[in-house]
C-alpha cells in the first residue's frame, strides 16, 4: 500500500493519485476541422488509435485498437457539436461503463487566436475499482500518453481540409 498524505490521497512519487488528468493545446486549424479530427474514426486513426470505430451519438458504442494489442470498448457520454465530446473507456470487456469501472475522457473545443483551443480531461483515476499500484500505472501512463497524442493531433489537424 502506498503512503497516505494529509488529505487522505495516495502518494505517487511525492504527488497524489489524481482524480483527473488535464491537458490543453492550441491547434492551428478551425473549430470544425478539429471537431472532425477528434470525432471521425478515419481522422482518429491518424493521431490516436490504429483502428477506431465510434457510433457518434450519446449512448453510442465504439472501439479503439492499438498496435500494442490493446483494445478498448468505449461508450459515448456527451456530444455537443462542435464544442464537446466525451466517452468512457477501459471498463472490463463486455461490461457497461460506470464510474467505478471506467475512465471518462472529455474533449472541449473553443475558438482561440490562431485556431482552436482543445482541452482534454480524463477523470476517474481516484474512483475506479483498481488497486493503488494499477491507479498509479494508468495515471502516469495516460498523462504521458495524452501529451504525445495531443502533439500528434496538433501537428496533423492543420493538414485536414
Amino acid at each position: 500500500m502506498l503512503p497516505r498524505n494529509a488529505t487522505g490521497g495516495c502518494s505517487i512519487l511525492g504527488g497524489v493519485i489524481p482524480s483527473s488528468i488535464e491537458k490543453e493545446v492550441v491547434i492551428e486549424a478551425p473549430l470544425e476541422v478539429v471537431w472532425r479530427v477528434v470525432t471521425d474514426p478515419e481522422q482518429i486513426r491518424q493521431w490516436f488509435a490504429d483502428e477506431a470505430e465510434v457510433e457518434l451519438r450519446v449512448g453510442g458504442s465504439g472501439r479503439l485498437r492499438f498496435k500494442s494489442g490493446d483494445s478498448y470498448q468505449l461508450q459515448v457520454e456527451a456530444l455537443e457539436r462542435p464544442r464537446r465530446f466525451a466517452f468512457r473507456w477501459v471498463q472490463p470487456e463486455g461490461s457497461p461503463a460506470r464510474a467505478d469501472n471506467s475512465m471518462l475522457v472529455e474533449f472541449t473545443l473553443e475558438p482561440a487566436a490562431g485556431g482552436t483551443r482543445l482541452r482534454v480531461v480524463e477523470s476517474g483515476f481516484d474512483t475506479i475499482d483498481w488497486s493503488e499500484p494499477e491507479k498509479v500505472k494508468y495515471a502516469e501512463g495516460h498523462s504521458r500518453g495524452w501529451q504525445v497524442l495531443l502533439g500528434r493531433l496538433r501537428d496533423y489537424a492543420p493538414s485536414v481540409r
